[in-house]
């Protein structure tokens, strides 16, 4: 995973896979803010030759999880996602670069809100622009970390047969 500087550090980001196997960068990070990048790959698109819904969720998911967790946070308390809302504006191709935006915009107790833009390059130049793609709205609640861990923990997950 490219990070860019130790102040683009995160700890969340030290076992998360599905963040690396997008290819995020982390441009900046604060209280309540993140900001992320990524370039949409081939095996990214669906079967319209455009982004899969489920790849611009995931890739606003992770700057939504970055923005929740200050770097810094209680050591005992997790920030989770209690409910997402996404809008798929506009189109994104293969080899476009990804920009999502994250910002708090309420907290109240354990309770957050978010919004996280996804914007996606309109060329190679800079001076081409940007245009918004998704809109991605994120609840959040904070909870104790042994109560994420054990939610976790009960989960079963099925085995996978071995190819043979």
């Amino acid at each position: 995973m490219a990070l860019s500087g130790a102040d683009t550090s995160h700890p969340l980001l030290a076992n998360d896979r599905a963040s690396a196997w997008l290819g995020i960068s982390v441009l900046s990070l604060g209280d309540g803010a993140a900001t992320i990048a990524m370039t949409l790959r081939p095996e990214m698109t669906n079967g319209f030759g455009i982004a899969h819904g489920g790849m611009l969720f995931a890739f606003a998911d992770s700057a939504f999880a970055l923005a929740c967790n200050p770097a810094g946070a209680d050591a005992g308390t997790v920030t989770v996602a209690s409910g997402v809302d996404v809008n798929f504006l506009a189109p994104v191709r293969a080899g476009q670069q990804l920009t999502a935006v994250a910002t708090r915009r309420s907290q109240n107790g354990r309770s957050g809100l978010y919004d996280v833009q996804i914007f996606a390059d309109d060329g190679p130049a800079p001076e081409a622009g940007r245009t918004v793609v998704a809109e991605f709205r994120g609840r959040s609640r904070t909870v104790p970390m042994a109560t994420a861990d054990s939610a976790l923990s009960s989960q079963s997950v099925p085995s996978t047969p071995a190819a043979g």
